[in-house]
């Protein structure tokens, strides 16, 4: 289901794996506990993720998630625009990639509200720190977490401090029996 732009920017949604004690990565970024997991998931089985992918209009990224996705091959955002906000003043871009990576020191809301007058409709929002960003200024409209069942003790949180409570409406959920993944997706509940 496609999620309706708000206030003059595309729909936000975040797709992310996180740990039963709620890391997405260790403290050094690295998710081998993902990937060991993902060994023990059923062939093929993406998650649902070609599938959110495929009603993506854009990606944004914050920095050390794109600078995690730069060792992968070959690239997985090919045929999508990818923004990465950053505060440093520089940040490489490979040659292979000009034209389809940008990148911005741009507030979140600033640059989303770009993207949607640019005719963007749909943002996939990866990176931990951006995301906390994000659901603090209210900008994340749709969630979709998989729990992998696995307690990794410390490392990156996906949530953190808010101004105040979110409310959230629970869209869908679903379990895989052999690998343990469970699946929530949860819709931002807004005032009408």
């Amino acid at each position: 289901m496609d999620i309706a732009s708000v206030a003059g920017r595309p729909g936000v949604e975040v797709f992310i794996a996180t740990s039963i004690d709620g890391f997405i990565a260790r403290p050094d970024g690295t998710l081998d506990w993902l990937m060991q997991a993902q060994a023990g998931a059923p062939v093929g089985e993406d998650f649902g993720y070609a599938a959110f992918m495929a009603r993506v209009d854009a990606l944004v990224l914050g920095r050390k998630s794109y600078e995690t996705v730069l060792g992968v091959d070959p690239w997985p955002y090919a045929g999508k625009p990818v923004h990465v906000l950053t505060r440093q003043p520089a940040l490489a871009v490979p040659p292979a990639l000009h034209g389809s990576v940008h990148v911005s020191r741009d507030g979140p809301a600033a640059l989303l509200r770009r993207r949607g007058a640019e005719g963007v409709r749909c943002v996939y929002l990866d990176g931990g720190e951006l995301i906390q960003a994000c659901l603090a200024e209210d900008q994340v409209d749709r969630m979709t977490v998989t729990t992998v069942p696995v307690l990794i003790g410390q490392g990156r949180r996906l949530f953190g401090p808010l101004p105040g409570d979110r409310r959230w409406v629970l869209e869908s959920a679903r379990h895989w029996a052999g690998c343990g993944f469970v699946q929530a997706t949860w819709r931002r509940a807004r005032a009408a």
